[in-house]
């Protein structure tokens, strides 16, 4: 006797019978996202008008200071890779005992996304070579900014991987307030301690984005996961 859809263990029934649905919204986030990000590096590649704006206000903004530093530190490898470890582990452990599907695939999604990041990023911004801010000399590479890009994937995906196993909405909630704080200061002490123009910021948020929205999708379509 073959057992109904519905009652196979770790899957969650889908009310048309077939496939889960692809969710819509995280498809459309990256396609804006991937628009600003050629957008924003059309313009610093340019030296556009939204660029001179960027120095401008990064400009005015360099206050270096303790607080600004230990912020800007949150986005460095050795940080922010460490987080994302630890969670992965406790998701994958969690999906395991519970006998999940495939449980070991989020978490090997996301480490995916993190190991592939300087492959990403790199080449930016060699290409680009854009200068940094005055307090940084006259170094190049500051486009797309990296300490944002790490910071953004790794406690970006930390947040998706964990966020299916909260139980109550004001935990996801609270979860994806603490990520968002998170990337917040890392901009934020970038920019205050002159690491960074604040485009080099939103340009690699922009970007990375993408990536995040494509490990949102995959999570969306497994069995048992909440849209």
């Amino acid at each position: 006797m073959s057992t109904p859809r519905a009652q196979v263990p770790g899957r969650a029934p889908h009310p048309s019978g077939g496939r889960p649905r692809v969710p819509a919204r995280p498809a459309l986030v990256a396609a804006a996202a991937g628009f600003l990000f050629l957008l924003i590096t059309w313009q610093v590649v340019a030296h556009g008008p939204l660029a001179r704006v960027d120095k401008r206000i990064g400009g005015a903004a360099v206050r270096p200071d303790r607080v600004s530093g230990l912020l800007a530190d949150l986005g460095n490898i050795a940080v922010a890779v460490p987080v994302l470890a630890v969670v992965l582990g406790y998701a994958a452990l969690r999906a395991r005992r519970a006998g999940t599907h495939r449980w070991w695939l989020p978490a090997v999604a996301a480490a995916g996304l993190m190991a592939v990041l300087p492959a990403l990023i790199v080449p930016l911004k060699e290409a680009i070579a854009r200068p940094g801010p005055p307090v940084m000399g006259s170094a190049t590479g500051f486009y797309p900014s990296g300490h944002t890009a790490t910071a953004a994937l790794a406690y970006g995906a930390a947040a998706l991987v964990l966020r299916p196993w909260l139980t109550t909405a004001y935990a996801r909630r609270g979860l994806l307030a603490v990520c968002a704080v998170l990337q917040l200061g890392v901009a934020y002490g970038l920019v205050r301690h002159g690491y960074h123009w604040p485009l080099d910021v939103v340009g690699s948020w922009c970007l990375c984005a993408v990536p995040l929205c494509a490990l949102r999708l995959l999570l969306g379509l497994l069995p048992g996961a909440r849209r």
